[in-house]
């Protein structure tokens, strides 16, 4: 019987791409997040080891929040052909923030426990399959433009939200080693806890202002793309309308957390039929370039940004940057 194969060892078997001659190899920054759920040292070093075959390949570690977007706003100086964001959600966030108004294309690969952009790129959730995702790119190079959604001046390239949600990504946040053991289901369990303890009974109320109206709530999620997440591959739907082209954010309001209405809205957002807009708890909006979120009983509200906390506030105002961000996949 043969034994078992490592799943980085798949980096270092033999492939079927040729190497590019040096002169004509693409500068490549990989800016690895060593905290993310998955990456290693191991990983990493085979991941470079394997790009190199058609990129000239740069990597660096992030010493700190922020320090991907610092990273990337001197690729882009120094004229990298593309940036790769080798970690979770927030890393690639801070690599969008970085390259935002650059000509150089970011690209992901997936070391978090949801890797949400990525997907939505086309990339796969499996660091191994997306090497060789990435290695194929260097001869099917089709970089593209595609839309930021922006909340008080941070841009996210997904999503954003403030309340249930982003109570939830705050105490997440807290337990990163739960976080990176249990992954979806984790966070399953702390999104029933925080609704039993914080949601049902008082919660902090907001108004949505939009397209000239207002929506009363407890949660508002706001889309620049869709899914809104995933629960391990499976996409979770929330908002309808929202893409990565769009030059529009789409969204929708929770108007009241309530025991009986809750299952039935957690099961719409997995089913492939069932609308969550279609609630009657929920209020759906599509094609807005504007909105305004703000507390209604002067309780601040907890924000998320593409599934990374981070704070509280009064207000957030959202708007959309069309065609803001390279990217290639």
């Amino acid at each position: 019987m043969s034994s078992p194969v490592h799943e980085d060892d798949r980096l270092t078997a033999p492939r079927d791409f040729e190497p590019l001659q040096a002169a004509s190899k693409r500068r490549m920054l990989i800016i690895v997040n060593p905290y993310a759920t998955t990456v290693s040292d191991r990983l990493r070093h085979l991941v470079v080891y394997a790009l190199q075959g058609r990129f000239e390949v740069d990597a660096v570690d992030t010493e700190a929040r922020g320090h991907a977007t610092e990273l990337c706003r001197e690729a882009a100086h120094e004229g990298y052909d593309v940036v790769v964001a080798f970690g979770g959600d927030g890393t690639v966030n801070e690599a969008a923030n970085g390259l935002l108004g650059s000509s150089t294309p970011l690209t992901c690969l997936p070391g978090g426990s949801a890797n949400v952009f990525g997907k939505m790129l086309g990339i796969p959730g499996d660091p191994v399959d997306a090497t060789e995702h990435l290695l194929a790119m260097a001869d099917d190079w089709r970089p593209r433009k595609v839309d930021l959604g922006v909340v008080n001046g941070h841009c996210f390239t997904f999503s954003s939200g403030l309340g249930l949600d982003a109570s939830v990504v705050e105490r997440v946040d807290s337990k990163p080693h739960m976080k990176a053991r249990f992954g979806p289901y984790f966070f399953t369990w702390v999104a029933v806890t925080t609704f039993m303890r914080r949601y049902v009974v008082s919660p902090p109320r907001l108004v949505l202002e939009a397209s000239g109206k207002t929506h009363d709530g407890v949660t508002a999620i706001v889309q620049n793309g869709s899914p809104f997440t995933y629960f391990q591959n499976r996409p979770i739907e929330i908002a309808d309308g929202a893409s990565l082209d769009s030059g529009a954010l789409a969204g929708g309001v929770l108007h009241r957390a309530s025991l009986g209405a809750m299952p039935f809205i957690a099961w719409r957002a997995f089913s492939r039929r069932a609308r969550v807009a279609n609630h009657r708890q929920i209020t759906g909006l599509e094609q807005m370039t504007e909105l305004t979120v703000r507390s209604a009983d002067e309780r601040s509200l907890p924000l998320q940004v593409d599934g990374d906390y981070i704070g509280e506030v009064a207000e957030a105002r959202y708007s959309i940057m069309p065609r803001a961000l390279h990217v290639v996949s």
